[in-house]
């Protein structure tokens, strides 16, 4: 009985419960392909024009224009979130033995937040229809299919609920990774980039490219992913 106390108190410190190794794997293999797609994504912006941010005619000329490329990137740019919802529980598992409330708190809002990031689909989805439409349509029907494209680009281009707690997410969970587990510095990467997140995803509509800054938060999640791997 001593023996299985002792055991059990040792894996508890060291947040490496055997039985959660293949959660650690998917959960770290989810995060750094999360990363690589997210790059990937970026890479793809750099080879294709880029696309309007606004204006109904000029998004449907280039969705018309250059739309398998143009669904490729919409893709990378929200689809990919989706392995996270491994990575969130993962990362519970791993730190719940430092604060099980904090590192659950994170790990909710994680898993929501990417709920709600996936909203934009529809709107992308709708936007491709629309220009399905626009191409078929005479210049007398072209008003009907623009005004439809603005009202979708409104609903696209407003702050992410979805983004803004994704971010708070990180900056929870690596508060608590500053207690043990992980490195120090993946913890103040975490924190620098949670709150960098949702300064940037609530003026997501003003700042423009400096939104960029926030993708110091690829790195920390190539790093959380690794020392995921690691721990299974």
């Amino acid at each position: 009985m001593a023996t299985l106390i002792t055991e059990r108190r040792s894996i508890e410190a060291a947040g490496t419960d055997p039985s959660w190794s293949h959660l650690y794997r998917a959960g770290g293999i989810a995060a750094i392909l999360f990363a690589l797609l997210s790059i990937a994504d970026a890479v793809v912006i750099f080879m294709l024009p880029p696309p309007p941010s606004s204006g109904g005619i000029a998004t449907l000329e280039y969705i018309v224009a250059n739309r398998p490329a143009y669904i490729i990137f919409q893709s990378l740019l929200v689809g990919p979130v989706v392995l996270t919802l491994v990575t969130f529980p993962a990362l519970y598992i791993a730190l719940r033995h430092l604060n099980r409330s904090y590192a659950a708190i994170g790990s909710v809002i994680g898993v929501a937040s990417v709920v709600l990031c996936l909203v934009p689909f529809s709107y992308v989805n709708g936007l491709v229809y629309l220009s399905y439409q626009y191409a078929a349509a005479t210049d007398a029907q072209h008003p009907t299919f623009t005004a439809a494209a603005e009202a979708l680009l409104a609903q696209n281009n407003s702050v992410s609920v979805g983004g803004v707690l994704f971010a708070l997410s990180i900056l929870v969970i690596s508060i608590v990774m500053l207690k043990g587990v992980f490195s120090k510095w993946v913890a103040w990467l975490g924190i620098v980039s949670g709150g960098a997140g949702i300064i940037c995803e609530s003026l997501r509509p003003m700042i423009g490219a400096a939104f960029s800054l926030y993708g110091v938060v690829l790195i920390w999640l190539i790093a959380v992913g690794w020392k995921l791997y690691l721990l299974a």
